[in-house]
């Protein structure tokens, strides 16, 4: 998002960012661990709802709703200060992330659906794994099971599945996957 388009509070995106020349950006689950740290160190500083989220090896995908602040802001925070404990944790210097982030405003309800599905499918779609509930790093199991994940928040995107259905939206992620290797 450009610094000249219009924000409103309220507002949901859909931002990625990658390593500086596809380079890793998470190289331990310590580094993945740290991440989401920060990420809830940011929440605290500027509040936010994130939805959905996955942390690929070199790159991120959150669809995060804004309340006071932009999304520049806030992601501006996570990424300094994680970009600072990685590179003092391996001698690095320099750009971690490469150029700006990158969003997507969401704009109605199915674009919000079919983004978080595209993020949870991630994993998949990469061959890491052949389920995405499979991936330890994303928000995904807590869509489709019991297991709770503090860093988001599922009931918007599920109050769009047939009475809050978990398994309906677990059926909506399989259906997108078929379709994308339709």
């Amino acid at each position: 998002m450009s610094p000249t388009k219009q924000w409103s509070p309220g507002s949901m995106y859909h931002i990625t960012a990658r390593g500086n020349r596809r380079y890793s950006i998470f190289r331990t689950n310590t580094d993945r661990l740290k991440y989401l740290r920060i990420l809830e160190d940011a929440r605290e500083k500027y509040p936010f709802i994130l939805h959905s989220y996955c942390l690929m090896t070199n790159h991120i995908y959150l669809l995060l709703e804004t309340k006071e602040h932009p999304p520049g802001k806030i992601i501006h925070h996570i990424h300094y200060r994680y970009a600072r404990y990685f590179n003092k944790k391996n001698g690095f210097s320099g750009h971690l992330f490469e150029g700006r982030y990158k969003s997507v405003l969401i704009r109605n309800s199915k674009q919000m659906m079919d983004t978080s599905c595209y993020i949870h499918l991630n994993p998949v779609k990469a061959g890491i794994t052949s389920k995405p509930e499979e991936y330890r790093w994303s928000s995904y199991k807590a869509f489709v099971t019991n297991q709770s994940n503090k860093h988001v928040h599922t009931d918007r995107i599920l109050a769009h599945t047939n009475n809050g259905s978990k398994s309906h939206y677990k059926f909506y992620v399989e259906m997108k996957h078929h379709q994308f290797n339709s």
